[in-house]
Formats: C-alpha cells, sequence, structure tokens
C-alpha cells in the first residue's frame, strides 16, 4: 500500500485480475504482506495503549489527574464523535446472529427501505451527506479502514448525523482469496480504526466486490458480525446517468429492501444527482428510509434461510 489514497476500487480490481501478482506486491499474500500486516497491528496496538494511558491518567481517582487539575486547563478525554441517536444495533445485531450469519433483505412485514453506501469515506461523502442532512435522511455506510487516513472527517460527520457505519475491511480485497488469518485482519483493523476514531464498534459487515467463502463466516462469528448483502444494486458504480441508477433503485424499492449504493470507489456525482430523485419516489410509495439496525429491529429476516453464495463469481 502506497502513502496516496485510491478510490478506483472497480479499477482496482480489474488490474488485479489482468495481470499475475508480483512477489512481495501488496496484493500478494507472500512474506511481504505478513509484514505488512504485522506493522500494522504494531502501529494499533501503540495507539490503544497511548489512549488506554490517556483514560486511566483521567479517572477521578487519578493521583496524577487530581494533582494537575489546579494548574492545567480542562482537558476532556471523551470519543471526538458522538452519534446523535442511540444505535439500534447491538441487541438487534445479536437476535439476528441467533438464527442467521447474513441479512440480504427484511421479511416486507413493515413499509422500511434502507439506503446503503459503499467505499467510503471519500471526496465525494460529503456530497451524499449534505442529500441525506437536507432530506432527514439516516443511512449505513460500509467504510474502508485506509480511507479514514485521508477523510475521517465525514465519518465523524457521519456519526453525529445518526448514521450507522459498518465494516468494509481495511484495504477492500477480494475475502474469499484470503486465508484466515487475513480476513481476520481485514475486518478487526477497520473495526479498531472506527474505535481509535471515536465511533461506536461495527458489528455490521459487507463483502467487498460480494467476495466471501465458508472461512469469511467463521471470522465474521469471531469478531460478532452479520454480514449485510442487498437485495437492489442501483449499478451507481458503472456511472450510467442519473436516470439508470433511479431506476434500478427504484425497481427493487420495497418494503424491506436493502439498496445498494457508493458514495466513494470511484466519480460520484450521478449518485449525488439521483439521491434526492430515489428518496422523493421512496416515500411518495409510503416507505419509511431506515439504518440497517433499524430495519433488523422493524423487519428482521426470515428464518431458515440457506447461506448465500460467493456473489464476486469466483
Amino acid at each position: 500500500m502506497t502513502d496516496r489514497w485510491h478510490w478506483d476500487f472497480d479499477g482496482e480490481h480489474r488490474a488485479r485480475r489482468e495481470r499475475p501478482e508480483a512477489p512481495g506486491s501488496p496484493l500478494s499474500s507472500g512474506p511481504s504482506r505478513e509484514a505488512q500486516i504485522r506493522r500494522r497491528r504494531f502501529i494499533l496496538l501503540l495507539a490503544l495503549l497511548a489512549l488506554i494511558a490517556i483514560l486511566v491518567a483521567a479517572m477521578p481517582g487519578s493521583h496524577k489527574a487530581a494533582t494537575s487539575a489546579a494548574t492545567a486547563p480542562h482537558v476532556t478525554n471523551a470519543p471526538k464523535v458522538k452519534a446523535a441517536v442511540a444505535p439500534a444495533g447491538p441487541a438487534t445485531v445479536s437476535s439476528v446472529l441467533a438464527y442467521t450469519p447474513f441479512i440480504k433483505e427484511g421479511s416486507a412485514r413493515v413499509p422500511d427501505v434502507a439506503l446503503t453506501f459503499d467505499d467510503g469515506p471519500g471526496p465525494y461523502t460529503p456530497g451524499v451527506l449534505n442529500v441525506l442532512e437536507r432530506m432527514h435522511v439516516h443511512a449505513t455506510f460500509f467504510e474502508i479502514g485506509k480511507m479514514l487516513q485521508y477523510f475521517s472527517a465525514s465519518t465523524e460527520r457521519e456519526l453525529r448525523d445518526g448514521d450507522v457505519i459498518g465494516d468494509h475491511t481495511e484495504t477492500h480485497p477480494m475475502m474469499a482469496e484470503m486465508s484466515a488469518h487475513e480476513q481476520y485482519e481485514e475486518l478487526f483493523e477497520q473495526i479498531a480504526r472506527i474505535e481509535l476514531l471515536g465511533g461506536p464498534r461495527p458489528d455490521l459487515f459487507r463483502p467487498p466486490y460480494g467476495s466471501f467463502n465458508a472461512t469469511t463466516f467463521d471470522e465474521l462469528h469471531k469478531l460478532h458480525l452479520l454480514m449485510v448483502l442487498w437485495s437492489v444494486d442501483t449499478e451507481d458504480y458503472l456511472q450510467p446517468g442519473v436516470s439508470v441508477i433511479v431506476k434500478n433503485a427504484l425497481d427493487g424499492a420495497h418494503a424491506g429492501a436493502i439498496i445498494l449504493m457508493h458514495d466513494a470507489g470511484g466519480t460520484r456525482t450521478e449518485t449525488i444527482e439521483a439521491l434526492p430523485l430515489i428518496i422523493r419516489a421512496i416515500r411518495a410509495r409510503g416507505l419509511k428510509l431506515v439504518t440497517i439496525p433499524e430495519l433488523l429491529r422493524d423487519d428482521p429476516p426470515p428464518h431458515g434461510q440457506p447461506l448465500p453464495t460467493n456473489l464476486s463469481g469466483d
């Protein structure tokens, strides 16, 4: 991985399939990747230790905090961001995980529809948030850990707005092509970044490219993550035109639907332009726009669903 951010993940995926991976490349699973993983874990560990030290020093019973209070300016050690609306996630996700490891839509018993956005945060995320805020809609964002190095302000804004943040891995890989250890690291590192930012621990996961396997479910179980797929793909990542994006969204917008869109991963001006048209049309049908935790609470998926198959075609 380089120090420059790169948002065209669809192009990255195509390039990966068209050429063999060079030994020691960032996408290879050889020793260089293991070294990279160890280095990232070490950095995260140092950050966590520093955060713990700050919190311990600020405890009311701390002698150091008590003796310095009279001379030092007041410093708050509360998380940098707090969700404006308490998420319905933990208890609801736990109850759903008790009978299924995934959801792709609700049971259609209540008129809830969930808007979801992948691949952010990125340079177009503020434009998406402008629309959602103006139209009083909360959404679910499946975010890539490495993008927080550059666009964390948008994630903080999402949390303040009451939106929900899910895990979309650290580097957006094809999960089905990775070992158990690599998959775990991809999931865990994104979680650590969100927690260090002050957000609640993600308990929802969306697989990049729809790529997953039995190992993925094992690693999700260890981390108490629910896989969130989709029932409607707007295909906005293809940039097919605003009218096509709107039509794709509305063709599948029914009670219990989960709509897939993107706030990053490429140019998203068409998505931003299509979004208010989609919101108005969904509301005109008498449907309510909700987050995934709200959908789980109001309209959980049915029991007895067969496990989904890999959606990436490999």
